[in-house]
């Protein structure tokens, strides 16, 4: 489906000033990491996925309309899938896959990044990136990292708001590097952080 069929279907436009206001902030990345196992054994199946892109590595000037883009992918994907663990389809606890109407985080990230980039939106903008999150079961997760120039935005399939990286409750472990998908980089220990924390969402 077509991103302007998603708007189109009745998604309201998110207001954008907020977004546009507020600090461009990029995180703190470390060095060359090795990439998940998941993200290899996808490499195998879908070799033209995972080929570098050929479109020049640039951030993406978010616009009212770019922003509009995310939110109708972001809930378009977490509409259309339901989560379901990998051991519950596929007896196993690890595979990636583009998901056709169920599949876990990896999942649902993949196929937010396959949607943008039909749409226009350069390969290097669009980063898979693994998490760990808040609480005492400390689980690890996965979300969409888009590049712009008003920094690095977050999809999650956990949460229909869209979120700059600062705004959230993860901490960072690794993500593709902007330059070539199948380099993984890690996380800095210290990120930087807005220098007034942002009132409005």
């Amino acid at each position: 489906m077509a991103i302007a069929g998603m708007v189109a279907a009745g998604l309201t436009l998110q207001p954008a000033h907020a977004f546009l206001a507020r600090p461009a902030l990029f995180a703190a990345i470390g060095a060359a990491t090795k990439p998940p196992a998941g993200w290899q054994q996808f490499c195998a199946e879908n070799a033209d996925e995972c080929r570098p892109g050929t479109d020049q590595v640039r951030d993406v000037v978010l616009t009212p309309e770019k922003l509009q883009e995310l939110y109708a992918v972001n809930k378009y994907v977490n509409d259309r899938v339901v989560w379901t663990s990998d051991d519950a389809l596929y007896g196993k606890a690890e595979r990636w896959t583009l998901p056709l109407d169920r599949g876990d985080c990896e999942d649902f990230a993949l196929l937010k990044r396959k949607l943008l980039a039909r749409a226009g939106w350069p390969q290097g903008s669009l980063l898979i990136t693994t998490v760990e999150e808040p609480g005492p079961g400390r689980g690890r997760h996965a979300v969409l990292t888009v590049r712009t120039d008003r920094g690095e935005m977050i999809l999650d399939n956990q949460t229909p708001e869209i979120l700059f990286w600062y705004e959230t409750n993860y901490r960072y472990l690794s993500r593709q590097s902007a330059s070539d998908p199948n380099v993984w980089v890690s996380f800095g220990t210290e990120q930087p952080k807005p220098a007034i924390a942002p009132t409005e969402r």
